[in-house]
């Protein structure tokens, strides 16, 4: 007979995701979820025609038996798994998806792709889903939110797996025991390699997709019968210990029910790290109050928290690739003094090698402001110096976007629109707002069919 714990961290997260209805959800809860439901199908969209999405499909044709889930944006079709995977990458590929900025999370990448992957096998409500989307979050960011030092492996990936079986499990209905047992299975196969990040590689999304894909894998042998694990996040090799090195769950394990991780997400207004927002936002206003142009530029610092050294705090280089410009705050900051805005097409192509971006990115340098919090992205501090001896400051304490200052409905389908004409294949534009429409009256869809059908070129 096997050893049964005391309830602890996953016993509580399990039984929060089985137990959680619909009709428990409050209003603004179930909004935002709707919010960030069509953001991430907008950004997985946009991610269908980066250069490596192609081949990633061609690739993902092999792995698994079946055609039955859409890849978005894109007519193509996969198993279940390999959809799964292949939609996590593009919602993640660009950096242009939501954040949990306390838990330096991006809880909806591995999550969603994973839902609707089931949502392609059987029926599915709106109701549903948007149950599914709050279980997952709330238990990602939950793990991310009791993290106590900085990151040791890529947190999207390894706590956000988690996020997609507790909403798989909950959109399947299984009990706490079983969403335990897929617990288990998915420590088992939790990955996510910080290397990749230092890198700026492209296999940075990739292990979105692969987490997403293990998810349904650990759903799927919870539900044939197998065993778990007493303790997959507080035992002594669990989650938590081997992944986040110290951690405390009792707050975030008291806000069940009451706190409602989704209302917490932050858009990314821009297809870059997060952690190069809060630059991006002080450059912005120094730009608006005192109209200086690129040439007047002489050198930008920005101080900032420990965590935006290690996510963005890299050299600038003449040729980047697209992953590592979009996580150099020097790259990104040098396009902002160049076109005054950042958007998708200056991270591709010969945007990538432009000498001047090149120029202006070595004249800014980042310095390290400690701070007890590990997972801190603000506050940041920028000095702009001029040619003509002035010396400009501006201080960010919250970013664009972020809960506490977010996008007006306008700018949020303004960037879902923009990325809806980015797809690998082209999209009928009255698709678009056909999409929008349906995400607005979401929990009264009886099946998820018609808006599963707005993903693909009709045909």
């Amino acid at each position: 007979m096997r050893r049964m714990s005391p309830p602890d961290a996953a016993h509580r997260l399990a039984a929060h995701a089985a137990g959680l209805r619909f009709a428990a959800i409050p209003p603004a809860a179930v909004e935002q979820a709707r919010t960030f439901i069509l953001d991430t199908l907008g950004v997985g969209i946009a991610g269908s025609s980066v250069p490596e999405a192609a081949p990633l499909r061609a690739t993902a044709r092999r792995w698994g038996d079946g055609e039955g889930a859409r890849v978005w944006g894109t007519g193509t079709r996969l198993a279940p798994g390999a959809a799964a995977l292949v939609n996590a990458f593009q919602v993640h590929c660009q950096e242009y998806d939501s954040l949990h900025e306390g838990a330096v999370l991006h809880a909806m990448a591995t999550l969603l792709p994973a839902l609707l992957a089931e949502a392609e096998a059987r029926p599915v409500s709106g109701a549903d889903l948007i149950t599914a989307v709050v279980a997952g979050v709330d238990v990602a960011a939950s793990l991310g939110l009791a993290a106590r030092q900085g990151w040791r492996f890529f947190r999207p990936a390894t706590s956000g797996g988690f996020g997609a079986v507790a909403g798989l499990a909950r959109l399947r209905g299984y009990d706490a025991a079983r969403t335990m047992a897929a617990f288990g299975m998915q420590l088992g196969q939790a990955s996510g390699t910080m290397q990749a990040h230092a890198e700026g590689s492209p296999l940075l999304p990739m292990q979105i997709g692969f987490n997403a894909r293990a998810a349904i894998q650990s759903c799927d042998l919870a539900e044939a019968g197998f065993a778990g694990l007493d303790a997959p996040f507080e035992g002594r090799f669990g989650y938590l210990p081997l992944f986040e090195g110290a951690w405390d769950c009792a707050e975030v394990l008291d806000a069940l029910g009451r706190v409602w991780r989704v209302t917490e997400l932050s858009h990314k207004p821009f297809p870059s790290g997060r952690a190069t927002h809060g630059g991006v936002d002080a450059l912005l206003a120094l730009r608006a109050a005192h109209g200086f142009t690129a040439e007047q530029v002489e050198s930008i610092s920005v101080a900032a928290p420990p965590l935006i050294n290690q996510l963005v705090n890299r050299p600038a280089l003449p040729a980047p690739g697209a992953a590592y410009a979009r996580l150099c705050l020097p790259f990104v900051l040098a396009k902002l003094l160049q076109h005054g805005r950042i958007e998708l097409s200056q991270f591709r192509g010969a945007a990538l090698a432009d000498p001047v971006t090149y120029d202006l990115a070595r004249r800014v340098t980042v310095t390290r402001v400690e701070d007890p919090n590990p997972n801190a992205l603000l506050p940041q501090a920028m000095e702009v110096r001029l040619r003509d001896g002035r010396v400009l400051t501006h201080r960010v304490e919250t970013m664009l976007a972020s809960p506490a200052n977010p996008l007006t409905r306008e700018q949020h389908l303004a960037k879902f629109r923009s990325c809806w004409a980015y797809a690998a294949e082209p999209l009928d534009p009255a698709g678009a707002e056909a999409l929008i429409g349906l995400v607005d009256r979401l929990e009264t869809l009886p099946d998820l069919g018609p808006l599963l059908a707005c993903l693909s070129p009709p045909g």
